[in-house]
C-alpha cells in the first residue's frame, strides 16, 4: 500500500491489533525442510513423519545380570537341592558370547548383553551361586526361572517401522535419543528462520559501553536477539544505522533473511525513516496499531528469493519494543520454525487488586505482579520505563472490545517465567 509521511503530523487511523495479526498469518507459512544431524536435532520440528529403521533392541539381551540358562534346566531348583549348570563363558555388552548353549550349561551375562544361542532366561544373580568344583565353574541354581524370563525381545522397547515420530513435532532431548536409538542420522526438520536486527539512532551505543553525555546503549537488540533464540530463529549480525535515510534503507534492503526487525525510527519524528524506506523497496503492509504501548508498530515485505521477506517495524522505547515483537514478529517467526503462532509464555489466573482501564478498540498489554492469586498492575508503566518489565511477573491483555477490568475480578496472567 502507499505509505504516508506520518512525520511530525501522526497517525490518521491505526489498524486493528486482529487485522495486523489476519495479515501475517496469511502470509507466513511454514518454511522448506533441511536435513540435520541427529546431535543437532534437539528443540526442532520435525517436517517428516519418522520410521524406525532398526528394531530396539535388535537382539535378544539381558535384563538382570546373572547367568543366560535354559530354563527348564533350573526346573525344581531349591536352596535344599540346588540344580548344577556348569559355566562356560561370559557375555556382556559389545561382547557377546561366541557359541551356543545346552542344558545343564550356564553364560555368566550382565544387564543388557546379547543373550546367547540356545539361552531361553536370564537367571538373576541373587538365585545363584558359582562354585569351584576341580576344573570346573559350576553355578548352583537355588531357585528356578521360567523360560522367558528377564529376557529383552526383539523389538520390544520399538519394533522396526514403527513411526516414532510424527511431523510436527518439536524433539525434546529425550526425543532426539530414540531417534538415535532406531539408527536415524540425518534428520528431517523445518528450516530455522533466519533473523537479522537492525538498530537505528544516532544517541546508542553498542551493549557492553557505558551511557555517556547525551548517548544512551542499545538495550533493544540485546532483548530481541534473546527472543529471536527463544522462538527458534537464527541470527544474523546485528546492523547499526545511524538516522539518515540512505543508511537506514541500506540496512532493511540489505542481506537475504527470511525476517528483518527494525528497532526505532517508525514512529512521528523527523528522524523517523523506516516507514518510508521500507515503502521505498517494498511495501509497508500496516502502519499504525490500535494498541498501548506499541501504537507506532508496524510491517511491510520486501522482495526474497522464493518469498517475499516480512520486515518489523518496531518502535525505539524498550517496552514498544518488546511488546511489538511479542504481538508480531515472534508468532510470525514460530509459524515459519514450524513452531505454534500462540504465545509461549505459561497462564495463570488471579483477582485483580485495582482496576483496569482502557479504551474501547484498543488493546493494552499491562505489567502486572502476581503472586499466584492476586494480580497488581505496575504502576510505572511508560513504554521507555524497560525495568517495568523486569519488576513485572507477567502481563494483562485487555481486548479491543472491552474498556478494562474492574477490582476483584478475575484476569489471565501471561507469565513472563
Amino acid at each position: 500500500m502507499a505509505v504516508r509521511d506520518v512525520r511530525m503530523r501522526g497517525f490518521r487511523k491505526r489498524a486493528s491489533v486482529d487485522e495486523a495479526l489476519t495479515t501475517l498469518a496469511s502470509r507466513a507459512a511454514e518454511l522448506e525442510a533441511e536435513r540435520v544431524p541427529v546431535t543437532e536435532a534437539s528443540g526442532r520440528v520435525l517436517a517428516e513423519d519418522v520410521a524406525a529403521a532398526a528394531s530396539v533392541p535388535h537382539f535378544r539381551r539381558a535384563a538382570m545380570d546373572g547367568w543366560a540358562v535354559v530354563g527348564e534346566s533350573t526346573f525344581g531348583a531349591s536352596t535344599y537341592a540346588p540344580a548344577s549348570l556348569v559355566l562356560i563363558g561370559e557375555a556382556r555388552p559389545g561382547r557377546p558370547f561366541a557359541g551356543a548353549l545346552r542344558r545343564g550349561e550356564a553364560v555368566r551375562i550382565t544387564t543388557g548383553a546379547p543373550v546367547p544361542e540356545g539361552a531361553d532366561a536370564v537367571l538373576m544373580a541373587e538365585r545363584a551361586e558359582e562354585i569351584t568344583r576341580g576344573d570346573q565353574t559350576i553355578v548352583s541354581v537355588a531357585e528356578p526361572v521360567s523360560p522367558g524370563k528377564h529376557v529383552g525381545a526383539i523389538g520390544e522397547d520399538v519394533p522396526a517401522g514403527t513411526i516414532v515420530a510424527k511431523r510436527g513435532r518439536k524433539l525434546r532431548p529425550q526425543d532426539v535419543g530414540l531417534l538415535a536409538s532406531v539408527g536415524a542420522g540425518l534428520v528431517p526438520v523445518v528450516r530455522r528462520p533466519r533473523v537479522r536486527i537492525v538498530i537505528t539512532g544516532d544517541e546508542l551505543l553498542a551493549p557492553g559501553s557505558m551511557p555517556e553525555g547525551s548517548c544512551i546503549v542499545d538495550s533493544n537488540s540485546v532483548v530481541l536477539r534473546a527472543l529471536v533464540a527463544r522462538d527458534g530463529g537464527a541470527l544474523s549480525p546485528t546492523v547499526r544505522a545511524a538516522d539518515r535515510y540512505e543508511l537506514v534503507r541500506e540496512a532493511i534492503g540489505d542481506g537475504d533473511e527470511d525476517v528483518v526487525l527494525v528497532s526505532g525510527g517508525s514512529s512521528v519524528g523527523p528522524e523517523d525513516h523506516a516507514p518510508l524506506a521500507l515503502a521505498e523497496i517494498g511495501e509497508v503492509t500496516v502502519h499504525g496499531v490500535a494498541m498501548r504501548p506499541s501504537s507506532p508498530a508496524g510491517f511491510g515485505f520486501v522482495p526474497g528469493k522464493d518469498r517475499p521477506r516480512p520486515v518489523f517495524l518496531l518502535p525505539g522505547n524498550p517496552v514498544s519494543c518488546l511488546c511489538a515483537y511479542e504481538f508480531f514478529a515472534g508468532p510470525t517467526i514460530r509459524a515459519f520454525g514450524g513452531l505454534p503462532r500462540a504465545w509461549p509464555h505459561p497462564r495463570g489466573k488471579g483477582r485483580l487488586a485495582a482496576k483496569l482501564v482502557s479504551e474501547l478498540g484498543r488493546v493494552d498489554y499491562v505489567r502486572v505482579k502476581y503472586d499466584g492469586a492476586r494480580v497488581t498492575p505496575i504502576m510505572t508503566s511508560g513504554a521507555s520505563i524497560l525495568s517495568s518489565t523486569t519488576r513485572a511477573d507477567g502481563v494483562v491483555l485487555v481486548p479491543a472490545g472491552s474498556e478494562g477490568h474492574d477490582e476483584g475480578e478475575e484476569v489471565e496472567v501471561f507469565l513472563y517465567d
